[in-house]
C-alpha cells in the first residue's frame, strides 16, 4: 500500500499563555512511500516522528495537509477504518489476557462484513503467531515473557489484522542491546515476507540504517534529508545529518579555503576545488584518514584502540570541535603507540564541506 503525505502539518498551541508561541511539531512534510518498502522516520527527541507517525495512524488529527493510502484519502479517517497496525513502544499488552487472547483480540472486535468464524480467527492467530515465532508461547502471560517476546506478541497483533500499512513507534527502545539486534532482524524478516508498507519511528540511527529501504532525517519537524541508508551517509545534505549519521560519530573541525586548498590549522590539507575563500566547517567520516608519516593533518596521539580486523586512533587537535578526533584504520598498520603525535593524509570522498555560519553542504572537486 502506498503512503502518500501531502503538506502535512501539526502545531500544538503553546503551554505557555503569556507566550502564547505555538509548537510546530510537523511542519510541511510531503512524502510518498512506496509500496511494499520499509521506511524509517529518524531523529533526536522532539523532532516530530512519532507525532508524523501518529496523524499517519489517525491517533492525531493534522492540522492541515492530506495523507492518502493508495487513492484513498484517509486524513478524516478514524485509525480502525485506516487499515493500519500499530505497535507501540511500551507494548501495550493486556496482562490478564494470555499470548493467545491478545493476539485475537483485534479479530473479536470485528464487525459486518469483517466479521470472523471462531475458527478463522484461531487460524489467523496462529499464523501471525508462527511467522513471529512465538506460537509455542500462546498459553502464557505477558509477565511470564521476556521483552523480547512481548514486543513479538504486540507485533503479532498488530499483524493479525492483515493490516495495508504497519506502523511501529520505537519498537525496541524497551530491549537490551543483543535482544535489539535480534529483534530488528526479525522485524525486517517478517516486512520482507509479508510486503507490507512499515513505517518505523527510531532515534537510534544504526537501527534506521541496517533494517530500512529509506529513511528520512528529521529536526524540528523539517524534514532534513530523504533517501536510501547509504546514499544519505555518503552524501549528507547537511552538517546536521552528517553529524547525525553513523558510529564511531563524524569529526567536525574549523577551517577555511584559500586559493581552492582547504586549511586547518596553519596545514594545507587538500585540494578543493571550486571553493570560494571563505571559513568553513569541515566533516571527516572516522574511516577517511589514511595514516601516513608525513601527512598534512598532525594530531596530538592519546590513544589506540584495537578491535580486531580495524583499529582506532583517539587523537586531539585545536582545531577540532569535537572532544577528540576517532580515526578508523586497517590493523595491518603499524602504528607507534609511544609517539606524541600521528599524521594522517585524507580521503577526499569521506571529506564534507558545510558552510561556517548555515551549515549547508559545499561541494567540491579533487
Amino acid at each position: 500500500m502506498k503512503v502518500e503525505l501531502q503538506n502535512l502539518t501539526k502545531i500544538f498551541p503553546s503551554r505557555n499563555k503569556k507566550s502564547g508561541e505555538e509548537v510546530v511539531a510537523v511542519n510541511n512534510f510531503t512524502f510518498t512511500i512506496p509500496d511494499g518498502k520499509l521506511v524509517g522516520l529518524l531523529g533526536p527527541s522532539g523532532c516530530g516522528k512519532s507525532t508524523t507517525l501518529y496523524m499517519i495512524s489517525g491517533l492525531q488529527q493534522p492540522t492541515s495537509g492530506k495523507i492518502f493510502f493508495g487513492e484513498e484519502d484517509v486524513t478524516e479517517l478514524s485509525p480502525e477504518n485506516r487499515g493500519i497496525g500499530l505497535v507501540f513502544q511500551n507494548y501495550a499488552l493486556y496482562p490478564h489476557m494470555t499470548v493467545r487472547q491478545n493476539i485475537l483480540f483485534p479479530l473479536q472486535n470485528l464487525r459486518g462484513k469483517d466479521k470472523m468464524t471462531k475458527q478463522q480467527m484461531l487460524d489467523r492467530a496462529y499464523e501471525a503467531a508462527k511467522l513471529v515465532q512465538i506460537d509455542g508461547l500462546m498459553d502464557r502471560k505477558p509477565n511470564e515473557l521476556s521483552g523480547g517476546q512481548q514486543q513479538r506478541v504486540a507485533i503479532a497483533r498488530a499483524l493479525v489484522k492483515m493490516p495495508r500499512v504497519l506502523l511501529l513507534d520505537e519498537p525496541l527502545s524497551n530491549l537490551d542491546a543483543r535482544l535489539r539486534l535480534q529483534t530488528r532482524e526479525e522485524i525486517r524478516r517478517i516486512q520482507k515476507e509479508t510486503g507490507i508498507t512499515t513505517i518505523f519511528v527510531t532515534h537510534d540511527q544504526e537501527e534506521a540504517m541496517s533494517i530500512s529501504d529509506i529513511i528520512v532525517v528529521m529536526k524540528l519537524g523539517v524534514v532534513q534529508q530523504i533517501g536510501k541508508p547509504q546514499e544519505i551517509y555518503d552524501d549528507p545534505i547537511n552538517l546536521f545529518v552528517a553529524k547525525f549519521l553513523g558510529t564511531p560519530p563524524i569529526n567536525v573541525l574549523s577551517g577555511y579555503v584559500k586559493d581552492e586548498k582547504l586549511y586547518i590549522g596553519d596545514a594545507e590539507i587538500m585540494t578543493v576545488n571550486g571553493v570560494d575563500d571563505r571559513d568553513v566547517t569541515v566533516a571527516i567520516r572516522p574511516e577517511g584518514f589514511n595514516l601516513e608519516e608525513n601527512g598534512p593533518l598532525v594530531c596530538a596521539l592519546s590513544n589506540v584502540e584495537v578491535m580486531g580486523r580495524d583499529v582506532s586512533i583517539v587523537s586531539r587537535h585545536e582545531s577540532s570541535l569535537n572532544p577528540v578526533l576517532r580515526s578508523i584504520i586497517n590493523a595491518d598498520n603499524k602504528i607507534d603507540i609511544t609517539a606524541e603525535t600521528v599524521s594522517f593524509s585524507l580521503k577526499p570522498h569521506k571529506v564534507f564541506l558545510f558552510d561556517a555560519e548555515t551549515e549547508e553542504r559545499i561541494y567540491f572537486e579533487v
